[in-house]
């Protein structure tokens, strides 16, 4: 333990460390999966995975769908939207580039909107605004870094202009729900995310056949019902290969043994980090704040807002003396994507988007993050700030 720690105070501190099964966890899985002789093609254990995730969701199997990966979720999404081509869609421009590069490759039209202050989301009432201003045929809101949606207030919306709502949740697993609500929601099971399978994601929508369409879009669009209207094999629609492996299903069907275990570490390590940092910088740091459903913790980043941006490039230096990994997530915002605009992107002003980007950073942390790692980085910030 004496050398670990020892360790642990001269070593470089990682921002993300997986929480990837163990390769005795994941043996169990592989060895079902062998015996099967099925790798792909909505194997055995994709179908258990999908069921697991029906019973958590609490809808039925029409209602969920596994995918590649959560970006090919999206754009599948928003294919069995049948949207006419070049259709707007509003996105947030504080978000990871896939949000928007789905909308472009899907065939349709990003508008980027601001976020709100607090929560750093795309809002309802934003999107409302939106909608005064300039076309808008579908919207597409982001769990900004693992922060839930009020999926009520979403339904609202819908109810309201008619306009359909996809919700990029990809970082959100365990903390987005549907909670009695009507909606759609692309989860990720990406390596860095809180169920990881390496790759993967799934599609959970009460908008009636859009999860089955996924599903059919995801096998190249071949309809595999016999009792359809076109015959078995024939192509209903054009669609991609972007089915789940059964190696990525053993992968998540692993790591859920574990996910309630280290959920509960997750969210106490970030209160101690929270109480920490800000006991070491009184004042000085600002968080993101949930709304009715923030309070779900179940963190995978610790992100906050410098003062200013100089006093974040002063932080940044002084980590990366000290061997401590940070990132501005997010950064260069969707409004200053060139290449989007060149897709023909339209951009809304974006203030807060602005604003974020210049002072938001990211810093270390992961399941399993030791005490003296936690110490070390709340030090620097501290000595940093403290100049």
């Amino acid at each position: 333990m004496m050398r670990e720690q020892a360790l642990d105070a001269v070593a470089p501190v990682p921002l993300l460390v997986p929480d990837m099964p163990t390769p005795a966890a994941l043996w169990p899985w592989l060895e079902r999966m062998h015996a099967a002789r099925h790798y792909s093609n909505f194997g055995p254990l994709v179908r258990e995975l999908e069921t697991a995730f029906c019973r958590q969701f609490d809808v039925p199997g029409e209602q969920l769908a596994t995918v590649s990966n959560a970006t090919l979720g999206l754009e599948l999404a928003l294919q069995a939207l049948a949207l006419p081509k070049g259709a707007h869609v509003l996105v947030p421009s504080f978000t990871f580039v896939a949000t928007a590069t789905a909308v472009v490759r899907a065939g349709l039209v990003p508008v980027l909107a601001d976020v709100d202050a607090h929560s750093w989301l795309l809002t309802p009432q934003i999107a409302r605004d939106a909608c005064s201003r300039c076309r808008v045929d579908a919207v597409m809101p982001v769990a900004t870094l693992g922060m839930p949606h009020d999926m009520a207030a979403w339904q609202h919306f819908e109810e309201e202009t008619g306009l359909p709502v996809i919700v990029d949740a990809a970082a959100a697993y365990g903390r987005q729900w549907l909670r009695g609500a009507s909606g759609t929601l692309v989860f990720s099971l990406h390596t860095t995310k809180s169920l990881p399978a390496g790759e993967g994601g799934f599609v959970v929508s009460t908008r009636p056949g859009l999860a089955e369409r996924v599903r059919q879009l995801s096998n190249f669009g071949i309809n595999l019902d016999p009792d359809g209207d076109l015959p078995l094999g024939a192509l209903a629609g054009v669609g991609t290969n972007a089915k789940m492996s059964e190696y990525h299903a053993a992968v998540a069907l692993a790591a859920m043994e574990s996910w309630d275990a280290h959920a509960l570490q997750r969210r106490a390590l970030y209160a101690r980090l929270f109480a920490a940092l800000n006991a070491a910088a009184p004042g000085l740091l600002r968080w993101q704040c949930g709304g009715p459903d923030g309070a779900t913790q179940v963190p995978t980043l610790l992100c906050m807002r410098l003062p200013d941006a100089d006093r974040r490039q002063t932080l940044e230096r002084a980590c990366a003396a000290a061997g401590i990994g940070t990132r501005r997530w997010y950064q260069p915002v969707m409004n200053d994507m060139a290449i989007l605009r060149q897709a023909g992107a339209v951009a809304l002003e974006a203030p807060v988007s602005q604003a974020l980007s210049q002072d938001l950073l990211g810093l270390p942390f992961f399941w399993g993050m030791s005490d003296t790692q936690c110490a070390r980085v709340v030090r620097v910030v501290a000595d940093s700030l403290a100049r």
